[in-house]
């Protein structure tokens, strides 16, 4: 960002994380000093909104409790949290007293976006282009918010039953006073899809950087949700939404696999492919030199794949460890990409007969990650093989990006692509299968004291 922006963002920072500087562990119900938030102006909403420390985060337990990656009994000690800990052996307790950061950071993104949204409402100019981007990207990021704690914190979405079981609470107000409840998870979805719908009309064709939303993103993120909800029709309509907006893809032989972080930084160098830049939240799980590949994965890659060097580092003793952040850094990146829309448009199309449609989706992406001249394109004689093809070529080409997590609770519904998950510490057997309730985590128990609200049943 440019140093005005820089600027701003920092004023934002120091408006709204005063009141947070304690790193409570009860945050729904902690009650801030309104008298801190002071923003009045679009610099000041826009400010907020671009403090990407906060808003531009997600969840990350769920990508330590998939099956991307794996640890040794030495590097399971050595992490730094129990919370990553636990949820690498999906423990019955999680978080032991820790604070939960995957539960209160999109609460405070949830916070920030009202406070934009009430403070938009207070003043004169409304129909501005600027006033109504500030007001679709404050939406954009409270339902992308509610929506990745939903991928953790709350079931599976299944319309014969989502408005039988509990949701999220939904904060529509930056004011901390009304006490907080669990509405259903069809209440849940439906704040969700209202938030980035209504986003659309308001966000610009092209955002001035990534880490802002824009039409493309949008749109992407509707087929991101759409896909979780197993709505299929609906998510193929959005990617073909967003790919009309934008539909590059970057080809692999640009970048270099003995760069240390092959991929270009987002910020400030961009990514053709990149729609919206946003990452887990860092724990020690992801340095660690003994989380290595899932060494199956691993050997599923062609030779001629580039991803198979670009995205991981020979550790040296038959290990690897993944390298290939589309961050261009140290943050992992579980942002929106043209090559995600490519295969939740093949995947749909597959998943409707059209066959030869989904293919032609998959080898426009696949083509550009092999060598020059080495891609043999994939048929299929009916849809069940696409669909096959396709959901393997999601796994490797999503590796790492928190998205495995809710592609398990997804899939594990059909028999022919469920999975039981397996871990071996010490001698001792860990399992997952694909119908256990710990597939949601549970609630913070401070929360829980403070609120009232019923807790996950594990």
């Amino acid at each position: 960002m440019n140093t005005k922006t820089q600027k701003y963002a920092l004023v934002g920072s120091l408006l709204i994380l005063l009141p947070f500087a304690g790193c409570q562990k009860d945050f729904l119900n902690t009650k801030p000093d309104k008298s801190l938030l002071v923003p009045t102006s679009l610099d000041d909403f826009q400010a907020i909104l671009d403090n990407t420390s906060v808003m531009n985060l997600c969840p990350e337990i769920g990508l330590i409790a998939s099956d991307d990656y794996y640890t040794t009994a030495d590097g399971l000690a050595g992490l730094y949290t129990q919370t990553e800990k636990n949820s690498y052996l999906w423990a019955q307790n999680v978080y032991e007293g820790e604070v939960v950061a995957d539960w209160n950071t999109p609460y405070q993104q949830i916070f920030y976006s009202n406070v934009v949204l009430d403070g938009l409402n207070s003043l004169t100019d409304k129909t501005s282009a600027r006033s109504r981007n500030i007001r679709g990207s404050a939406m954009f990021y409270r339902g992308f918010a509610y929506y990745n704690l939903a991928q953790v914190f709350a079931a599976p979405y299944d319309s014969t039953s989502a408005a039988n079981l509990p949701g999220l609470p939904l904060r529509r107000s930056s004011d901390p006073g009304p006490k907080s409840t669990r509405g259903t998870l069809q209440q849940t979805y439906n704040q969700v899809l209202a938030d980035i719908t209504g986003a659309v009309p308001l966000l610009p064709v092209s955002a001035a950087y990534k880490s802002r939303p824009d039409k493309a993103a949008a749109y992407a993120l509707l087929a991101r949700i759409y896909l979780s909800m197993e709505r299929y029709s609906k998510a193929a309509a959005y990617a073909d939404s967003s790919l009309k907006v934008n539909n590059k893809l970057n080809h692999y032989t640009d970048y270099n696999p003995l760069d240390y972080r092959p991929f270009p930084l987002v910020l400030p160098d961009n990514n053709d492919e990149v729609d919206f830049d946003i990452s887990p939240l860092p724990y020690s799980f992801d340095e660690s030199p003994s989380t290595l590949v899932d060494s199956n994965l691993f050997q599923s890659y062609n030779e001629n794949d580039l991803r198979k060097s670009l995205y991981f580092t020979d550790q040296g003793n038959g290990g690897y460890n993944f390298q290939g952040s589309y961050s261009g850094n140290y943050l992992l990146f579980a942002g929106l990409t043209t090559a995600e829309m490519y295969l939740i448009r093949a995947e749909c199309k597959a998943r409707a007969g059209q066959v030869n449609e989904a293919l032609a989706d998959l080898n426009t992406l696949l083509v550009t990650r092999f060598q020059p001249g080495t891609f043999q394109a994939y048929t299929a004689t009916n849809a069940a093989e696409a669909l096959t093809m396709i959901l393997n070529e999601r796994r490797k080409e999503l590796f790492s990006r928190a998205l495995r997590w809710s592609d398990l609770r997804r899939l594990n519904k059909d028999p022919r692509f469920a999975v039981t998950l397996k871990r071996v510490i010490g001698g001792q057997v860990y399992t997952l299968s694909p119908a256990d309730k710990r597939y949601v985590f549970p609630i913070p128990d401070e929360e829980i004291r403070a609120s009232g609200i019923p807790q996950n049943d594990r």
